[in-house]
């Protein structure tokens, strides 16, 4: 399954993760790829007459917003998430990373937060902030919940393509309030000017840090290229001209447009109970009024226009950040566009078999690359989006290596559609992976918040209820039409990184990068 908990990086293979995942705000890198380790302990698949269902259940409020419960009372424990369809791919340039920057924004102190202190201030009357927070005493009402605040201590939100989320995990007897401090949080802002200006240099020290990353800079060039027309749709750190030109007003805009009830899902797994959240939902959110149009009927998603042709960047780097174990490496990353959701889910479900079956330690494609000695580590996967979905290959190796490895990529890939390439039973292996490896995400009800809130966003929650179905559906057929649609014989880009010695010494050329070269 593919499902990132990555702000600005998406679904990358391994070896770019590794070393960029601490770059974003809020990553936990088993969420998105689980360890070969692990991969290899899938059993054999699941009878093909048994139905697999993620017994969760789901209630849409008047106003429009979702409510998504799945309980499971193996630990006295709930987390509450917020999810709302935000993100980059809502991004003109001018609130390029705006969506990530109003993240940091949700959880400074509320017009709740206020009162509740307001309230306990003699001179109150005399401050315009509490004269502000007490004229919306009627809309917030109780804030004697915030006792409890000190109770929430688990919480953090990330920014991603096509999401924004917000959670807290607690113990079960504060589901109220955790649901109480998101609503709150949500519709009455406080958007202190002061803490703006903070927050910014805050998210301008994300980006420095992304770029002095090398995996990081090396994506970042790679999606620029790939999403061409429309970059700022696709990276939702953002630029720091951007950040710094963020107003209040500017955040104004965001919550006025996207978070709305009809644009947002309440998503609560863990020790609760479905038609406790429910009322608990009705009570505290149900008041929340909704946008009268929807936001991407209003600002409808970019149109991202098709590779006119492949195109291969040489970027250099200074060696000391480029020196491995035994000595210096080269990273190339070669992107696709592949599927959007919505409008070819079957081949959605086609690059996830795929995906799994070459990333298998055992299949031909790591046999041939990695077993060779050719490369140090090879990994391809698709990137689930309803706005065009990233295909990605990365590898490393060393700079002696480099065009022989090209080469040999460009070879398998060709061979990607022969009807040798894998099993039969490396197919089925690869069902019964991605599979067992969602059984085994729902241990953690804390984390499985995040998958049911990317499911809801970026596809839909329907899709994800018949996505294991659809999964053991898929056949070899489907498989090339997926690749000779999107990947074999189609434009690409492919960036490589290197140090500026390892360039002139090793000759490399962006025909040798897009396999142009013989």
């Amino acid at each position: 399954m593919r499902v990132p908990s990555v702000s600005y990086l998406g679904r990358l293979p391994r070896i770019i993760l590794t070393a960029a995942l601490l770059l974003s705000t809020g990553i936990n890198s088993n969420f998105l790829f689980p360890d070969r380790v692990f991969a290899q302990t899938a059993a054999s698949p699941r009878p093909a007459g048994e139905a697999y269902i993620v017994p969760f259940v789901t209630k849409r409020l008047a106003n429009g917003l979702e409510v998504i419960v799945l309980k499971d009372s193996s630990v006295p424990l709930v987390t509450v998430e917020l999810a709302v369809r935000n993100g980059s791919f809502t991004e003109p340039p001018e609130y390029h990373g705006l969506s990530h920057l109003y993240e940091h924004m949700f959880f400074k102190p509320n017009m709740a937060a206020i009162l509740n202190e307001c309230d306990q201030r003699p001179e109150a009357t005399l401050i315009s902030v509490c004269r502000n927070a007490f004229s919306l005493r009627d809309q917030i009402g109780d804030t004697s919940y915030l006792r409890d605040s000190n109770k929430l201590s688990v919480y953090n939100g990330t920014t991603r393509e096509e999401i924004v989320n917000y959670y807290y995990t607690t113990t079960r007897d504060y589901l109220e309030s955790a649901i109480k401090t998101i609503n709150d949080s949500v519709r009455f802002p406080a958007f202190d000017p002061e803490q703006l200006e903070d927050e910014k240099k805050v998210v301008i020290g994300e980006i420095d840090r992304q770029e002095a990353n090398p995996f990081g800079f090396l994506d970042r060039e790679l999606r620029k290229r790939l999403f061409y027309k429309y970059p700022s749709r696709k990276d939702p750190m953002g630029t720091r001209e951007s950040v710094r030109a963020a107003t209040v007003e500017k955040m104004r805009t965001i919550q006025s447009r996207y978070y709305v009830p009809n644009n947002s899902a309440l998503i609560v797994t863990g020790d609760a109970d479905p038609e406790t959240v429910f009322l608990l939902a009705e009570k505290i959110m149900g008041s929340w009024k909704p946008r009268a149009v929807d936001p991407f009927k209003e600002f409808p998603l970019v149109d991202h226009p098709p590779l006119e042709k492949s195109e291969g960047l040489i970027v250099e780097r200074p060696a000391d950040t480029l020196n491995g174990e035994g000595g210096e490496n080269v990273f190339v990353e070669i992107g696709w566009q592949g599927p959007s959701i919505g409008k070819d889910d079957a081949a959605t479900y086609a690059a996830d078999v795929f995906s799994y079956i070459i990333t298998q330690p055992d299949s031909r494609f790591q046999r041939n690359l990695v077993d060779t000695g050719l490369v140090a580590s090879v990994d391809f996967g698709y990137y689930t989006q309803r706005n065009v979905g990233p295909i990605n290959l990365v590898f490393s190796c060393r700079p002696d290596k480099v065009k022989q490895a090209l080469a040999a990529i460009y070879r398998e890939i060709d061979a990607f559609i022969k009807p040798n390439y894998y099993t039969d039973e490396e197919l089925s292996a690869s069902k019964t992976i991605l599979e067992t490896r969602d059984l085994f995400e729902r241990e953690k009800a804390s984390e499985y918040a995040h998958t049911l809130g990317f499911w809801w966003s970026s596809t839909g929650i329907d899709y994800f209820k018949t996505y294991h179905q659809r999964l053991r559906a898929v056949t070899r057929a489907d498989i090339e039409r997926y690749l000779k649609t999107y990947v074999i014989g189609k434009n690409h880009v492919a960036v490589a990184l290197m140090t500026a010695e390892t360039r002139k010494r090793i000759n490399l050329t962006e025909a040798d990068l897009i396999g142009g070269a013989k």
